[in-house]
């Protein structure tokens, strides 16, 4: 698929550098500081502060990039919401994926009522264009009430042993959270999960089903994807 890569104008750093780094923090449980002291390793000394700012103009372009690669979404979603915590104050973090795993949505918000699933189920409509043949939920008595109101043609499955597959894949979120020791604000936490579901998946191919061989093949595939999508070359390797 075509794909144009982002303007690096009037960036001082090349653009292995900073496509570098944004991969760094978003595929990896590290804070800014800690992704500067990986390049300083390597003899890049780029700051903290100008990591932050990468991952944030260029984060959510190659999340989004990398998106549009993906293949269309299966036709059966798992939805759930978990708590996360966000300037010490408890929010619902929604999310979707497929039979397959792939993240097809995620909506933070204040609320765990039928408006709120709602939103959801109309975010995830919009952004996909897709309809699914089912959809799986936990007990929530919204998810009924919002479905028979979105998509009352869509078969509803509801119970709790029957959506292992989106509890799971809420597991990285939950890693990266600890490391940034919360969120401060819904529309921060959205911003950065929305670039962090584009881009950490990505590189999280199901490693227990493939051989070794295998999964170093599949790795270089993704990390050709990324070079291409950034209009990056790849660092050097190390000696």
């Amino acid at each position: 698929m075509p794909s144009t890569a982002p303007s690096y104008k009037g960036h001082r750093c090349p653009v292995e550098v900073i496509s570098h780094c944004v991969w760094l923090y978003f595929r990896f449980p590290l804070s800014f500081r800690e992704v500067e002291e990986l390049m300083l390793e390597r003899g890049v000394i780029v700051s903290y502060e100008t990591i932050r700012r990468w991952c944030l103009k260029f984060g959510q372009a190659y999340a989004n990039s990398l998106r549009r690669r993906c293949p269309r979404p299966g036709d059966k979603w798992h939805l759930d919401e978990v708590f996360i915590k966000i300037n010490g104050e408890w929010k619902y973090l929604w999310r979707a994926v497929d039979q397959d795993g792939m993240v097809l949505g995620i909506l933070v918000q204040a609320r765990r009522d039928k408006a709120a699933a709602r939103r959801f189920f109309r975010r995830l409509l919009e952004t996909t264009g897709a309809v699914p043949r089912v959809i799986v939920t936990d007990t929530l008595r919204a998810y009924g009430a919002a479905h028979r109101e979105v998509m009352p043609s869509v078969e509803h499955r509801s119970h709790k042993g029957l959506n292992n597959r989106a509890e799971n894949s809420h597991q990285p979120t939950r890693q990266r959270e600890r490391a940034m020791k919360g969120f401060r604000s819904i529309g921060g936490a959205q911003q950065f999960l929305y670039a962090f579901t584009g881009i950490s998946p990505h590189f999280r191919p199901d490693r227990h089903h493939m051989t070794a061989g295998r999964h170093r093949l599949e790795m270089t595939i993704r990390f050709t994807i990324r070079n291409h999508i950034t209009g990056s070359t790849g660092l050097p390797a190390r000696v």
